[in-house]
């Protein structure tokens, strides 16, 4: 009964990551569908919805490269996914740790779908402020975030109650 009610809790954490994926990807189908790449539709003084694309990794980080960084990060998230769903087997009643390993995993995918796709990332959200402004992003970066977030805080509590 243990072994189901694991694999009960990693089909938990796998359906979440499901779910980042699937937000993903509707997202950016209706930026692909309704925008032209370098559009801009202001929301609010801070925030617009845009197209752009980004052929690197965060911060358009070897997006200027010729070409071979769309496989090497597809392997690389590939790999990362792999990695995870282990993390989310090996570890699935570790609530914060699981939740966001599986925020990680749903962002990874969802920016790896695009690559093999597209072969650059879909970004659409576009923040501002006076003369900064960050580089645009997208759900997936949201949840990879998030997550990393929390695997932080997770890491905190754990030393914590260690002591």
């Amino acid at each position: 009964m243990a072994r189901y009610r694991g694999g009960m809790r990693l089909l938990h954490w796998l359906a979440i990551a499901l779910l980042i994926v699937l937000a993903d990807q509707f997202t950016k189908v209706l930026i692909i569908g309704s925008m032209q790449l370098g559009d801009s539709r202001p929301v609010t003084d801070f925030f617009n919805i845009v197209r752009a694309h980004n052929s690197g990794a965060a911060f358009s980080f070897l997006a200027d490269a010729s070409g071979w960084q769309r496989w090497f990060f597809t392997g690389l998230g590939t790999m990362a996914a792999v990695v995870m769903v282990w993390l989310l087997h090996s570890n699935a009643s570790e609530k914060l740790f699981c939740f966001a390993i599986s925020f990680v995993l749903g962002g990874a995918v969802g920016n790896v779908i695009d690559r093999v796709l597209y072969g650059y990332v879909v970004d659409f959200l576009d923040f501002h402020w006076m003369a900064m402004h960050f580089p645009a992003f997208n759900v997936a970066d949201s949840a990879i975030t998030l997550g990393a977030i929390c695997l932080i805080l997770d890491e905190v509590l754990r030393v914590r109650r260690s002591r």
